[in-house]
This record gives structure tokens, sequence and C-alpha cells, in this order.
């Protein structure tokens, strides 16, 4: 193992772990996709270890955690760009599970309203609004 400049070890396992979460770029993963993919590319890895190597990349800011809900565990997503996440709020579809990211004015608009007329700050990264997503409802016509 060799020593990174933020004074951790960075290991093959960990470089892995990240170049797969920034190949997927604006997506949450989930630490057992992580496993499957490095599995399936002959990368053994305990799931104890991921979860070690993807605490250290979230304290190190270099990537984010989600914990949508307690049926589902944890997400993490690449932040590009130093760590700097732009602002979005979070749909999760309730057939598939697939959680999206929506950068959209309205829904800025709704936050900023429920902060002027209610005096309550909204975290978007807390913010997850459940149905389903077009692609299931599509699936659900036929």
């Amino acid at each position: 193992m060799k020593q990174n400049s933020g004074g951790g070890y960075k290991t093959k396992q960990k470089e892995k772990i990240l170049q797969y979460l920034i190949s997927h770029p604006n997506q949450h993963i989930t630490a057992q996709e992580i496993s499957h993919h490095l599995n399936q590319n002959g990368t053994t890895v305990g799931t104890a270890t991921i979860y070690r190597q993807l605490d250290q990349l979230v304290h190190d800011g270099t990537i984010r955690k989600y914990t949508i809900d307690s049926r589902t565990g944890a997400c993490y997503e690449y932040l590009p760009d130093a760590g700097e996440c732009h602002r979005h709020f979070h749909l999760k579809c309730m057939q598939c599970e697939k959680l999206y990211h929506v950068a959209c004015e309205h829904l800025c608009e709704l936050e900023a309203h429920i902060l002027e007329h209610h005096g309550f700050q909204i975290d978007q990264s807390k913010t997850v609004l459940y149905g389903i997503c077009e692609e299931c409802r599509e699936k659900n016509k036929n």
C-alpha cells in the first residue's frame, strides 16, 4: 500500500471502488452493486472492506452517502469538482427502486415557498419524492 496526500492509504481496492463510482456519474450506487461489479471482474473484496473504503471516501469528501429510507441500504455517489454536489431533489421509483436526481426550477420554487411562507429550510440531500418512474409506468400499460 502507498500513502496518499490525505494521510490515508491508497489501495488497489479503493481505487477500483472509486473508478466504478466515477464511471457511473450522477447515479446512486450501493455497496452490493460495487461488490457484484468487482467480483464479476475478478477482484474479490469482502463487503466489510467495501464499506470501510466507502466510509473513507465519504470522510475525504470524494463521495456522498445517501440513506434514503429504512428499507433501502445506503447508496453512494461520486462528487466531481472537489466534492461540490449540485443541488437537486431525489425521486425514488416504488417499483424498480431506481433513484433519480432532479434539478428543476419548479422544485426550487417550492423550496423557496416553503422557506418564505412556512419558515422551514429543506435539505435537498435528504428530500425524496416517491412515485412510479416513466419506464415502469410504460411497462404497466402493456
